[in-house]
Order: C-alpha cells, then sequence, then structure tokens
C-alpha cells in the first residue's frame, strides 16, 4: 500500500505475518508553548500509523529551526515534548534530522507494525455502517482565535489537551471490535476526510450536524476560521450536497483539525460494542456522526439530524 492510495500511511508487507507501517508529518507551531507543541506534533504524527490499526514501534524527529533568532533552549523544549510523547506511546526514538530553518518546524517520521490481514484502511467502508468519530473538532478555528487573542485561556486549554491525546486507545479498540475502516482527520478536516473514504470505498455517506462533537468554544469563534478552510470547501465543491441550513455549518466540518480524532466506519452489529467499549477506556467524545450509504460514489449528504430522529 503506497502513493497511489488515499490512505494514511504506506504498508510494506515483510512476510506472511509483518508488515512495516510508515507516516511522516511535520509543520509549523499553532500553540506558544513549545513543549506543547512538541507534544502535539508527536501525537498528530503518531496518529497515522493509529487508523492503519499498527502499533507504532520508532520515530526520528524531523527540524527547522531558527536557532540564532530564538535559542536552543526553545529547541530543547520542543525535542522534550516529543520524546515525553513518544515515551507516553512506547514508542522508540532513534535520531532524526535538524536544519537552519526561518520558522520553527517539527514532526516525526514514524514505522509500525502490523499483521498484513488486519491492516485496517479507509477502502473498507460498507453501506449501512455507522460512522464514529472519536474527538470533538475546532482545533483550526480555535487556535487561530488564540492567535488573535480571542480565546479564553480555559477554551485553549482544553483544545491544547485533545490535540496532545494519542488515538492509542481508540486505535486497540477499533481492531479488538472489529472495523470495516478508518482514518483520523486532520488537515482536510471531518468532510475531506470522509470525502477519501468515500472515495476510496467506492460508497457515498451521510453526516449528521447535530452529532458531530465540538470543541468548547467552536461555535462561538467561527469567525476565525484559518486560511485551510476556505481550500477544504472549494476542494469539496460537488462531492457534498448540504441539506436544510447545513451550509452555515461548512466552515466547521471543513476546519483543518490538528492531530484529531479516528473516524471509523463500523457495522451496524458492532457500533454498540465500540461505543461502549471506548467509553468504558475513556473515549469519553467518541460519537455516532454518520452512516455509509449507496448514493453517488465518493459523495457526501449534510443534514441537520438524523432522519429517524
Amino acid at each position: 500500500m503506497g502513493i497511489d492510495t488515499l490512505d494514511d500511511a504506506g504498508v510494506y508487507k515483510i512476510s506472511d505475518d509483518l508488515a512495516l507501517v510508515q507516516t511522516v508529518d511535520f509543520f509549523t507551531p499553532i500553540v506558544d508553548d513549545p513543549y506543547d507543541f512538541g507534544q502535539i506534533a508527536a501525537a498528530n504524527a503518531l496518529s497515522d500509523i493509529y487508523a492503519m490499526g499498527a502499533r507504532p514501534l520508532t520515530a526520528l524527529n524531523l527540524v527547522g529551526f531558527p536557532t540564532e533568532k530564538l535559542g536552543l533552549a526553545v529547541l530543547a523544549r520542543i525535542l522534550e515534548g516529543g520524546w515525553d510523547k513518544c515515551k507516553e506511546a512506547e514508542v522508540t526514538l532513534i535520531g532524526g534530522h535538524t536544519i537552519e530553518d526561518t520558522e520553527p518546524k517539527f514532526g516525526l517520521s514514524v514505522t509500525g507494525l502490523v499483521h498484513p490481514d488486519r491492516v485496517v484502511t479507509n477502502a473498507g467502508a460498507r453501506p449501512g455502517d455507522f460512522l464514529v468519530l472519536t474527538k470533538p473538532i475546532g482545533t483550526g478555528i480555535l487556535t487561530t482565535a488564540a492567535k488573535a487573542d480571542q480565546l479564553s485561556y480555559d477554551d485553549l486549554a482544553e483544545a491544547i489537551g485533545n490535540m496532545k491525546t494519542l488515538n492509542n486507545v481508540a486505535a486497540e479498540t477499533m481492531v479488538e471490535v472489529g472495523v470495516n475502516a478508518c482514518t483520523d482527520v486532520t488537515g482536510f478536516g471531518l468532510l475531506g476526510h470522509l470525502w477519501e473514504m468515500v472515495t476510496a470505498s467506492g460508497v457515498s455517506a451521510e453526516l449528521y450536524c447535530d452529532s458531530v462533537p465540538l470543541l468548547r468554544g467552536t461555535l462561538d469563534m467561527g469567525d476565525f476560521a484559518p486560511g485551510g478552510t476556505m481550500a477544504n470547501m472549494r476542494y469539496l465543491e460537488g462531492f457534498v450536497d448540504y441539506r436544510g441550513d447545513t451550509r452555515t455549518f461548512a466552515p466547521i466540518l471543513c476546519d483543518p483539525e490538528t492531530s484529531g480524532g479516528l473516524l471509523i466506519s463500523v457495522a451496524e452489529t458492532r457500533v454498540s460494542r465500540l461505543l461502549y467499549t471506548l467509553a468504558e477506556r475513556g473515549v469519553a467524545s467518541a460519537s455516532v456522526v454518520g452512516k455509509i450509504t449507496r448514493g453517488r460514489v465518493g459523495t457526501i449528504s449534510v443534514l441537520e439530524h438524523h432522519a429517524a430522529s
């Protein structure tokens, strides 16, 4: 599984019972605190491995940094944050590479392991599946509002905590329960990553606005949509049918997330067990946000609420 798919990571088969899963991700700071930035960037990079149902094993630091401008103490805190998040994930940090840059950038190249028969791709969603989202969305809006000094300390702290949270428990749970498809929600937003899933799977989907979990303050700060939001909305034109008044919700559904949750496609017979087990293990925000349908391939209908409710 390589660059010709829409999946979150590449998979290389070593033997009948072992495959490598590889990914890379890095970005510029979205928060002020260097340690928080390191933790968020590491959690974000590790997420692609979890989305494939794999176990991350090793990581390499990727760093661009303006040493003279910011000083090595700031860099040390960024690296410490990434190191501590890797330790939390039981991932061995085995090195990395640093270059001089005009602005700081940090992330990880991550290698994981999975049984070739147990890879969870984003191409297995089936009509009738329920869509479960494991984290609330809104990080792009909230961090943009924070840059403008318009976000409260408590709301920013909640967003940072959300971004620093690993998707390991959610991933282990979905593998245990058995699901049909998965992707993580990051820069393309909830709708963008759902579009990737339905396109790869040859299906369509419904998304229910009133069921999508939001970080506190997201609705109030909707005017602070980051630049990536409009790019996501433009890209999805022609694929998304906003029913009723749901188009007003589009900037949130297209919000570029950082270290978002897993979007899981699971059979109706297993969705209750998945939700119960996630809640029991502390993934409190996990919610059914939509359903896979048999409509035109690669299309999404955004509804105000579930038609049956």
